[in-house]
């Protein structure tokens, strides 16, 4: 497959409600989707944040985040990240072990983003829910230990990011995560791109350059999950089957995202 991006490493970060939280991301029979994200840590909205019924849909037609989230949670402040309005992504790259690796990011590399969504109809929630690859930024700068107010330029460029709004409302929470802002060419998938073993079987390695095990009694949701945990690079130049991989990896996306741009 012919791209125009440079060799460079290409990230996996696990975003979005999951089976521990009181609501679902819904996904819709034409393959699109809505992406709703956690509470946030404290749950009380300040002046800066984003409320989790004030959460932006990417298709109005589909409904509004209200209709997934029960009344008693409307209030609560979200944790909004990634956000595509201006582009941004953070974590606590500094004090989580689940997201020390995004520290080796550079300029250039890509963040896929993988979310847990369960299908959805003018009932309610039909069949099992399942993980799906639904976004995909390309690195263009990134602001890293944040322990401080950021300068007034910083805040113009990452000032929508959920961090830095926690940030904003209380100094306690300038406490060293990274925020990672993202190109013009960074996309919201039209439609989910389904990650189930068998794109993992072609894609996915262990750290020691192996297949996945799926023995067990584990679900392969389960298998996923654990090993999806952390933020982890899942391809890297250096690998002797990066490119084959690589090119499956974007094939299965741009089959259900004709005309992404950075692909």
């Amino acid at each position: 497959m012919k791209s125009g991006l440079r060799p460079g490493r290409i990230w996996l970060a696990n975003i979005g409600a999951n089976s521990s939280h009181p609501y679902f991301s819904p996904l819709f029979s034409d393959g699109t989707f809505e992406l709703l994200p956690i509470p946030e840590t404290p749950s009380e909205a300040g002046p800066h944040s984003v409320k989790l019924a004030d959460v932006p849909l990417k298709n109005p037609a589909n409904g509004v985040a209200t209709d997934w989230i029960s009344q008693r949670l409307h209030g609560v402040a979200a944790h909004y990240d990634p956000e595509f309005d201006t582009i941004t992504y953070g974590d606590n790259c500094e004090r989580g072990a689940r997201a020390v690796a995004l520290k080796k990011t550079a300029p250039g590399d890509l963040i896929l983003f993988l979310a847990r969504l369960q299908p959805h109809d003018v009932t309610g929630p039909r069949g099992e829910a399942a993980f799906f690859l639904v976004a995909i930024l390309e690195v263009e700068s990134i602001l890293p230990a944040v322990y401080n107010r950021p300068s007034d330029e910083q805040l113009e460029r990452f000032g929508a990011n959920a961090h830095v709004r926690k940030g904003l409302n209380d100094d306690a929470n300038w406490d060293g995560f990274w925020v990672f802002a993202g190109t013009p060419r960074s996309a919201r998938f039209e439609r989910a791109v389904r990650f189930d073993r068998k794109l993992c079987d072609e894609v996915m390695r262990t750290a020691d350059g192996m297949p996945w095990h799926w023995d067990g009694p584990r679900s392969d949701l389960q298998v996923i999950g654990s090993y999806t945990r952390t933020c982890r690079a899942i391809l890297s130049p250096e690998q002797p089957d990066y490119e084959s991989r690589r090119a499956r990896l974007f094939a299965h996306i741009e089959a259900l995202n004709p005309g992404c741009t950075l692909l």
